[in-house]
């Protein structure tokens, strides 16, 4: 059953049971209250640097907010989106499920860079950990993606098909 998983289907299936329970979960309390949601580990990070440094009221906060949750949660839905796509040995083999990987990974890259650098620039150094390490989780997953190739269809060449079709056969349409 293992015998045609490669170890970028492997990575990528385990990143997404990291990032679909844990970004999903963040998202959900953003999503569930607003201000609270953002204010806790995984967020707090991008809600001090909201307040601190842009000084956006409250209400502006909310939106950050949601648009940071509804980032997280597209990130999960591509992950999601992977997952199902795996399950499917055709397109296990060949890599079609790579995409949206790919898409999750550049999504979630650019969530995670932009917290950590917002985390460096209000001083939360456990926020700043955290995202760090889901950042290096998924440039290493990215760099295993584009270093691993799906392997190439076997090339075989049937010597009967090989042979010059004649013209007297009844491929041409006049000759019916």
């Amino acid at each position: 059953m293992f015998r045609n998983w490669r170890i970028g289907s492997v990575n990528g299936a385990l990143l997404a049971a990291y990032f679909i329970p844990a970004w999903t979960l963040v998202a959900f309390n953003i999503f569930v209250a607003p201000v609270h949601g953002l204010y806790e580990r995984p967020s707090v990070a991008v809600a001090l640097f909201l307040s601190d440094q842009l000084q956006m009221s409250g209400m502006s906060t909310v939106r950050a907010a949601w648009l940071l949750a509804l980032g997280r949660l597209t990130v999960v839905a591509f992950f999601a989106i992977y997952l199902a796509m795996l399950a499917i040995p055709r397109t296990r083999k060949s890599g079609a499920s790579d995409e949206a990987l790919g898409v999750a990974f550049a999504i979630g890259s650019v969530i995670s860079f932009a917290s950590m650098v917002m985390a460096s620039k209000v001083g939360e150094m456990g926020a700043l950990r955290l995202h760090a390490t889901e950042l290096l989780l998924l440039l290493g997953g990215a760099i295993v993606l584009v270093i691993e190739r799906p392997a190439a269809a076997p090339k075989t060449v049937d010597v009967e098909d090989t042979a010059p079709l004649a013209f007297d056969k009844t491929e041409l349409l006049h000759n019916r």
